[in-house]
């Protein structure tokens, strides 16, 4: 786990960095339910206002030593609660969305949280199953970043 990771609310400034992140292909790829166009900034910023502006939509930046890194975000899908990150590819591989997901979970009153995960994304699986998700399910949809269709596990983290 990263020790120094801390979240605070979204800032102007750090969409920036959001959208350099969205700008790799290996990370659209690997997360591949990400942005139709990932270099369209006019939509990009559209959905960051729309985030933002939302009450029940809960978006923290992930920041190490004073650097953005990434973002977490819990937000209603019908009567479920599902959560969503984003790190920079950057900086995979170093506990930062585990420990991203597992701050957001702490400030998150509801149970159960719900998310999901292309099946060949193991790193995704890995870091849910780290912060208590199981898999409750599997379902298909099409991924922008794969244009195509794609398996996907559901997970769940129940209540106590």
């Amino acid at each position: 786990m990263t020790a120094e990771l801390r979240l605070r609310p979204v800032r102007d400034d750090d969409l920036p960095s959001f959208f350099a992140n969205e700008q790799d292909a290996e990370a659209n790829w690997m997360a591949a339910f990400g942005p139709e166009d990932p270099a369209d900034r006019e939509r990009f910023d559209a959905h960051w206002r729309r985030v933002r502006a939302d009450e029940r939509i809960v978006s923290r930046t992930a920041v190490v030593d004073g650097e953005v890194v990434g973002h977490v975000v819990a937000f209603p899908v019908g009567e479920r609660t599902e959560v969503s990150y984003w790190i920079d590819p950057r900086r995979w591989g170093r506990g930062h969305a585990t420990a991203a997901l597992a701050a957001l979970l702490r400030e998150l009153p509801q149970r159960p949280v719900h998310a999901r995960a292309a099946k060949d994304n193991r790193a995704s699986l890995a870091v849910l199953r780290k912060c208590g998700f199981v898999v409750i399910g599997e379902d298909r949809g099409y991924a922008n970043g794969r244009g195509a269709e794609v398996e996907e596990w559901v997970l769940e983290l129940a209540g106590d």
